[in-house]
């Protein structure tokens, strides 16, 4: 089993893709062996495509089980394309200037966490889509949620630096264990480079064993 991978040579993946029970966002294209882990590790279909022509789909898309939330720059086709590729999931783009959804949106399939200065339209549209109670917050003092954690429907792995008052807005909002760890020999920024859901996860290539462990003990795969 192989849980240590890059795309296209970055151990950055949740900058380049999105993971949710299902599916697998992801843009540049992964190789064939880096497409195989993928599917192997998190049992998911992958959709390879762009956001707004650019390749940092994990940036730019928030999703869940009930939809996506994409920034405004998405275009149409994409759009389209995202909706057909997953079954018709609603699709929504995040109004406001703070867009790029996958780095202020922190979500499961219960609830989200959201960039506490997103405009109150963002906030109703992230709820819709998404189909999930929103509370604003942050993770280590950081806006960009979705990039200092990652969240699942078993549990969630935050920037070590969390304060106690943080990791409890996070154990009340997404009602699973909350746990601190690194990614990437010592990145704080869990989000920008663990792809995970209840099936199984990936994380960058410079991860180590320790922080291996903390993530399987995290999100309920001991």
């Amino acid at each position: 089993m192989v849980k240590r991978i890059s795309i296209d040579g970055s151990a950055v993946l949740g900058v380049f893709a999105v993971c949710t029970e299902e599916f697998l966002l992801s843009a540049p294209a992964p190789t064939e062996e880096e497409q195989l882990n993928f599917l192997q590790e998190l049992d998911v279909t992958s959709v390879p495509l762009l956001i707004g022509s650019s390749a940092v789909v994990g940036s730019l898309v928030a999703g869940n089980s009930n939809g996506f939330v994409v920034s405004n720059n998405a275009l149409k086709h994409e759009i389209a394309q995202l909706k057909a590729s997953c079954g018709g999931l609603p699709v929504r783009k995040l109004p406001g200037r703070i867009n790029a959804a996958g780095n202020v949106i922190l979500a499961n399939d219960t609830a989200a966490l959201i960039h506490p200065n997103l405009i109150a339209r963002a906030e109703r549209v992230i709820s819709e889509a998404l189909g999930v109670d929103v509370q604003r917050g942050t993770v280590a003092g950081l806006k960009t949620v979705g990039m200092a954690a990652c969240a699942t429907n078993k549990g969630v792995l935050a920037h070590p630096k969390a304060t106690e008052g943080e990791l409890s807005k996070l154990d009340d909002t997404f009602s699973v264990p909350v746990n601190i760890g690194t990614v990437n020999y010592g990145s704080p920024l869990v989000g920008s480079s663990l792809l995970a859901n209840t099936k199984g996860y990936v994380v960058g290539l410079e991860t180590t064993g320790i922080e291996l462990g903390r993530i399987e003990d995290s999100l309920g795969f001991l």
